[in-house]
C-alpha cells in the first residue's frame, strides 16, 4: 500500500514475508498466492507491499540470472504486489525447529554475509517499481554481542566501507539506489540507538543507515523522540522501519502473569527479556527462572491489532508514539514501513492461526491497523500507478 505524506513523499507500507517458511522460488511464489494476494483482496486494494525474505541460496540464484529477476518482477506485478524492501537479516533456515542464536550467523565479520547482502541489493534493484525513489535492505546489527573484540570492531569497519562500495556499484550499474539498514536488536553489538550511532559513525550515509524495529526499540526501553534525535545527531538515516510490537508484563512475579508469560516461551526463536529496572536475560524462560524484577518487555513480536493473553499487553502505545515521530510531522523521517510479525506460528495455541486463510486474515488485519494509524496522522491513500507491465492479476 502507498500513502502520500504532506511533504509529498510516497510512504510505502507492506508486510514482511519472513513469516513464511519457503526458501526456493516456487515456494515463494506459491506463498504470494496463498497469503499476499489473499491479504490484498481482504484489504480491497489494487497494490500491496511485500517485504520479501529471500534466503541466501535463492538470492544468489537470482543475482546471477537477470532473466529470473525479471520473471519474479512479472510474477509480483500480475499479483498486484510491490517490493521496495527486502529483509536480509535471516540468512536461511528461519523456520527450523530451533533458530535462537543461529539467526545471527553468518555475521558481518564474514564474506558470506557481505555477498548475501550485495546479492539482495542487486536483486532488489531489478524488482523495484519504476516510480519507487529507492530500495532498502535490512540486516543484522553486526553480530551477537559476544565475542566482540577491538579487532572485530576494526574488521567490521572495513566491511562497512566495502558494503558501501558494492552498493555504489549496484547504483552505477542499474541506476537504482538501494540502501542497507542495520537493525539494532537486544543482545547484539548494537542493541540501542546509541550503540548503533557509535558503531556506524563515519559510514557512507548515501548507502548505509539504520533499520528501526519498534519492538526492539521498546525492549531497549528507549523513547522514540530521544532515539530519533540521537540518530539525527549522528547523521544516520532511518532507511526502513519495522512496525512491530513487543510483549509487556507489568508484574512478572504475579502467578497469573507468570503463567501467561510461560505460554509464550517456545523453542524456535530467541525472546530476549529486558527489565525497566536494568536486569536482562537472553531468553524468556531464563528470565522467568531468574525472577527478574518487573516491569518487563520481551522480544516477542505480537500481532498489532489484537491484545496478547491477559494480563499481558503489547507495546502498541510506543508504536503509536514512534509512528507520530516518524511520519506525523511536516517531514517523513522514513518512507519504508514494514509490518514484521514473524511469530504467528509460534504464538500460544489459542492465538495461533488455524490455517493459511486465518494467517492471511491476520496479516490483513495488521496492515489495516497500521494504515489506520497512518491515516490518523494525516497521511492519505495514494492512487495506484498505471499498470503497464501486465493486464491481469489473480
Amino acid at each position: 500500500m502507498r500513502l502520500r505524506h504532506r511533504d509529498g513523499q510516497t510512504v510505502h507500507l507492506g508486510y514482511c514475508t519472513n513469516v513464511h517458511a519457503g526458501e526456493d522460488l516456487p515456494e515463494i511464489v506459491g506463498q504470494l498466492d496463498t497469503y499476499a494476494v489473499t491479504a490484498r483482496r481482504a484489504l480491497g486494494t489494487d497494490r500491496l507491499g511485500v517485504g520479501l525474505w529471500l534466503a541466501a541460496p535463492v538470492a544468489a540464484q537470482l543475482a546471477a540470472d537477470p532473466g529470473a529477476v525479471e520473471q519474479l518482477r512479472h510474477d509480483l506485478d500480475v499479483r498486484g504486489l510491490d517490493v521496495v524492501t527486502l529483509n536480509g537479516f535471516p540468512y536461511g533456515a528461519f523456520h527450523a525447529p530451533v533458530v535462537k542464536h543461529a539467526v545471527y550467523r553468518p555475521d558481518w565479520l564474514t564474506e558470506a554475509r557481505m555477498d548475501y547482502t550485495a546479492d539482495l541489493a542487486l536483486v532488489l534493484a531489478g524488482l523495484l517499481p519504476d516510480d519507487a525513489a529507492r530500495g532498502s535492505v535490512s540486516t543484522l546489527p553486526l553480530a551477537w554481542r559476544t565475542p566482540w573484540t577491538a579487532a572485530d570492531r576494526a574488521a567490521a569497519r572495513g566491511r562497512l566501507a566495502e558494503l558501501a562500495d558494492r552498493l555504489a556499484a549496484v547504483h552505477a550499474r542499474t541506476g537504482r539506489l538501494v540502501r542497507v539498514g542495520f537493525e539494532a536488536e537486544p543482545g547484539c553489538v548494537m542493541e540501542t540507538t546509541g550503540q548503533a550511532a557509535a558503531e556506524l559513525a563515519g559510514v557512507d550515509t548515501r548507502y548505509l543507515g539504520v533499520c528501526l524495529d519498534l519492538a526492539h526499540l521498546a525492549c531497549a526501553w528507549e523513547e522514540p523522540a530521544a532515539a530519533l534525535a540521537r540518530l539525527a545527531a549522528a547523521d544516520l538515516p532511518v532507511v526502513k522501519v519495522q512496525v512491530s510490537a513487543a510483549l509487556q508484563a507489568e508484574d512478572p512475579q504475579d502467578p497469573v502473569t507468570a503463567a501467561a508469560l510461560r505460554s509464550y516461551a517456545e523453542p524456535r526463536f530467541l525472546h530476549q527479556t529486558r527489565s525497566a529496572a536494568g536486569p536482562a536475560a537472553d531468553d524468556l524462560g531464563e528470565a522467568l527462572d531468574a525472577g527478574l524484577p518487573g516491569p518487563w518487555r520481551v522480544h516477542y513480536h505480537v500481532p498489532l491489532h489484537a491484545d496478547p493473553q491477559p494480563p499481558l499487553r503489547s507495546t502498541v502505545g510506543l508504536l503509536r508514539t514512534a509512528l507520530a515521530e516518524l511520519v506525523g510531522g511536516e517531514r517523513a523521517v522514513c518512507d519504508h514501513l514494514e509490518v514484521e510479525t514473524y511469530t504467528w506460528n509460534v504464538l500460544p495455541p489459542g492465538q495461533r492461526p488455524s490455517g493459511p486463510d486465518r494467517l492471511a486474515e491476520g496479516i490483513a488485519a495488521e496492515l489495516a491497523f497500521t494504515r489506520g494509524e497512518l491515516l490518523a496522522l494525516g497521511l492519505r491513500d495514494q492512487p495506484v500507478r498505471e499498470m503497464t507491465r501486465s493486464t491481469s492479476r489473480p
